[in-house]
């Protein structure tokens, strides 16, 4: 999409995703007419915001560019938008969405950035769309992406997935720049999945850094990891390959390796043996692994597939069981076939 077209978008949330988005936004489009708001259910974070242009909270360092607009309300916001982001956590997003709906323009693509599970329902944000708010447009937003790099200019590739090939590149031409590059892709339960499971996983890979397990502990993780996520994601409806894409492994790799992990973090701190709610508290921000553990462990039961990874991580956030105790536990279950995600579950 050129500079100079006229872009219109409300982000709700401004945490440090939807502030870096905002900021990417605003530094692509230049038109007088381009119009990027930027809403948070949190006043005091808007009055900051607002005061300081910069998200002290959640992007220090990165000064609000000048035209993006702080909006005072969610009808503010999304006045005439073209495209209205959603970065708010993944527990709270059927919440801002209903009460989004009374203001979103009939015609608003809705791009989504949370990674989750909804507790309770067991659905993916696509699937709480298509429940609450179906005759919209929706695109997911996912990949391997730290808001922290990206606000730096960090060269990134992401995904945009939607059913609607249309929208995904509408998506994708808004976002795209030159060092922000996206691609399209239409397994939308697939990217969401990657992006969901990931935190789980590098909840683990953080456990297995904090004991100093080693390079060879994390790698057997992460491997087996994308291995329970493309297990669940077939049994869901979603494309095993796209788990070996960016909203996979690519989301896997640098979730389960970078300091701006919070997942990563705050597993690390578990393993060292600080209580889980304490570690959840210390890192400041929602933790997404710990609810979407559990929702995973859910989905699995229903499906009566094995997730070991999973379970010995919601047994260890759950205080049921020690780092230690869990980690033999899986180096002595039963023997397996390797391939055996494709061997029972690629045949018709």
């Amino acid at each position: 999409m050129s500079g100079d077209i006229p872009v219109k978008a409300g982000i709700i949330g401004a945490g440090s995703w939807g502030t870096a988005l905002a900021n990417m936004l605003a530094n692509m489009h230049k038109s007088s007419e381009t119009r990027i708001c930027l809403w948070d259910i949190d006043e005091q974070l808007l009055k900051n915001l607002s005061s300081d242009r910069e998200n002290r909270k959640y992007l220090p360092g990165h000064k609000l560019h000048e035209e993006v607009h702080i909006a005072w309300s969610l009808e503010e916001c999304l006045q005439d938008a073209a495209f209205v982001v959603t970065a708010v956590p993944t527990q709270s997003f059927r919440s801002a969405v209903k009460e989004a709906l009374a203001f979103i323009p009939e015609k608003a693509i809705i791009v989504n950035t949370a990674k989750g599970i909804e507790i309770g329902s067991l659905k993916t944000m696509s699937m709480i769309m298509a429940e609450i708010a179906p005759e919209y447009r929706f695109v997911v937003l996912s990949g391997p992406s730290h808001a922290e790099e990206v606000a730096e200019g960090v060269s990134t590739t992401v995904t945009a997935a939607s059913g609607d090939l249309e929208a995904a590149e509408a998506v994708q031409d808004l976002f795209m720049n030159k060092t922000f590059r996206v691609y399209t892709q239409s397994d939308i339960i697939g990217v969401e999945l990657g992006g969901a499971l990931k935190n789980v996983i590098a909840l683990g890979a953080g456990i297995s850094d904090g004991m100093g397990c080693g390079d060879n502990t994390k790698a057997a993780l992460m491997t087996r990891g994308i291995t329970e996520m493309a297990r669940l994601g077939e049994c869901m409806g979603a494309k095993q390959e796209t788990f070996f894409g960016l909203s996979g492994i690519g989301d896997l790799i640098v979730t389960c390796t970078s300091l701006h992990s919070r997942n990563r973090r705050c597993g690390m701190m578990i393993g060292k043996g600080i209580d889980p709610r304490e570690a959840m508290e210390q890192i400041g921000m929602v933790v997404e692994g710990v609810p979407t553990a559990e929702a995973t462990r859910e989905l699995g039961k229903s499906f009566k597939i094995e997730l070991p990874i999973t379970e010995a991580i919601c047994r260890i956030v759950g205080g049921g069981v020690s780092p230690e105790a869990a980690l033999a536990e899986l180096m002595t279950r039963s023997k397996k076939h390797e391939q055996e995600v494709l061997l029972t579950y690629g045949r018709d």
